[in-house]
């Protein structure tokens, strides 16, 4: 394996229409172990890109018919989890910044080197590995959805905190929304106008990260054939989220900590300090305050970063918009696949909303693309919740008991009571905790 090169081998689709160029990149993945498919048109490439065909694509910039960037935006709009990297003759700072804000996991530049060339499908493959394009979508139209207290109150946060370029930590389990959360305080910020970045610091190793982020000049390391801003550059102006913040090594903690102190940092070999003009925000799904005390997480940097803390609740915690969310996403697949007419009926939503979802936001969302694509439709009820979901076993059963129990009881309990504070001593739990049990069960 070479430096570039990556263990992870993928499925690779080149679009250039230059046969030459697209002969000489297919063959030096090749030899590095990829399988590759080629394409000369963006119109043939997107046509190849069926689910679970393609891993990484490698495109030109300027091509006859659909560009390169046209393809970026039409992927990224069907195909999400599918990485795109850049390639251009024409390579500037500005073009760079273009491809990123539309989406592009890396930007390369005529002519390449051979390492320069692995590194960046090693990057996307890593990225493919982590699922680093399938993010939780709580939106709609990047709106954040829900009526629950929990999203309440997340919203009231996030239109307090976005106007200021206070840094903001993100904190929530996997599969929440904190990046639709980062993307929403970005939207609301007086940097709306500038581009929002994002890195995802779990899904790259040390050596690719510390290039992401800051930049590398030419001759840093093999392969390094042209100076390549980083990251920090191409939010100059805007926002840089750092998702997954709590998997960085001491190393790059140190060299962050600068930058967000001092605001400036160098690329990787050289030996000038740059200005960042950024806003800062982090997330993480680890206890970053216990990763403090055990001496894995410089404390001076989580104090920087969680200037002002952000907690985005998990689905548990919000259940009443499990409704509301179904809905949105149904919607949203039946339009992508072509089924407008099929309709989820009244009682799947009762099934999906008694179903524990530990995966969050991410995981009701997937099963509800999963029930549209293996369902029986167009309608789908209950029962298509139970054959393709695998809801109707005994234990999906006994919770539905119990939570019908409960709501029985809580239900009993504030009939018996004068109000709500005498309801939850009865109950011995916390007048929170009661509003949020009948905000659960729709008895506010």
């Amino acid at each position: 394996m070479t430096e570039g090169g990556t263990n992870v081998k993928g499925r690779i689709l080149v679009v250039d229409d230059d046969e030459a160029v697209g002969l000489v990149l297919g063959g030096l993945l090749e030899q590095d172990g990829h399988h590759v498919e080629r394409a000369s048109s963006g119109r043939d490439a997107l046509a190849r890109v069926v689910p679970a065909s393609i891993d990484v694509i490698l495109t030109d910039v300027r091509m006859p018919g659909m560009s390169g960037m046209e393809l970026l935006t039409r992927v990224r709009a069907e195909h999400p989890e599918v990485p795109v990297v850049m390639l251009t003759a024409h390579g500037s700072v500005p073009l760079a910044v273009e491809a990123m804000r539309a989406g592009a996991t890396d930007f390369l530049m005529k002519p390449f080197e051979r390492e320069e060339v692995l590194r960046a499908i090693a990057k996307a493959m890593a990225l493919v590995a982590h699922d680093d394009h399938a993010p939780a979508s709580i939106a709609e139209g990047d709106r954040l959805l829900g009526e629950s207290h929990a999203m309440q109150a997340l919203r009231d946060r996030i239109a307090r905190v976005a106007p200021t370029d206070a840094t903001v930590l993100l904190r929530g389990e996997t599969g929440t929304g904190k990046e639709l959360a980062a993307r929403g305080i970005h939207r609301e910020s007086k940097r709306a106008g500038s581009p929002l970045v994002a890195v995802n610091c779990a899904a790259l190793p040390e050596n690719l990260l510390e290039s992401e982020l800051f930049g590398h000049v030419r001759g840093a390391f093999t392969g390094a054939v042209t100076n390549k801003p980083g990251r920090v550059e191409l939010a100059q102006g805007g926002t840089l989220f750092l998702d997954e913040i709590g998997e960085l090594s001491p190393p790059l903690q140190a060299k962050l900590l600068r930058l967000l102190q001092e605001r400036e940092y160098q690329p990787v070999g050289s030996t000038s300090t740059r200005r960042a003009d950024v806003r800062f925000l982090a997330a993480t799904h680890q206890d970053l305050e216990a990763r403090v005390r055990s001496g894995e997480f410089r404390e001076d940097l989580y104090f920087r970063l969680a200037v002002v803390p952000v907690d985005v609740p998990a689905l548990r915690e919000r259940r009443s918009d499990i409704r509301v969310l179904a809905r949105a996403f149904f919607v949203r697949a039946r339009e992508t696949h072509g089924r407008k007419e099929w309709r989820l009926e009244d009682d799947a939503l009762d099934v999906l909303a008694a179903m524990p979802w530990p995966g969050n936001v991410r995981e009701l969302l997937n099963a509800i693309e999963r029930l549209l694509l293996l369902g029986d439709g167009p309608s789908l009820d209950a029962r298509a919740v139970h054959r393709v979901l695998g809801s109707n076993d005994a234990a999906s059963d006994l919770r539905s008991r119990v939570r019908e129990a409960e709501r029985a009881v809580l239900i009993e309990v504030l009939e018996s009571t004068d109000n709500r504070a005498q309801a939850a001593r009865v109950l011995g739990i916390s007048r929170r905790t009661l509003y949020n049990k009948l905000e659960e069960y729709g008895l506010l």
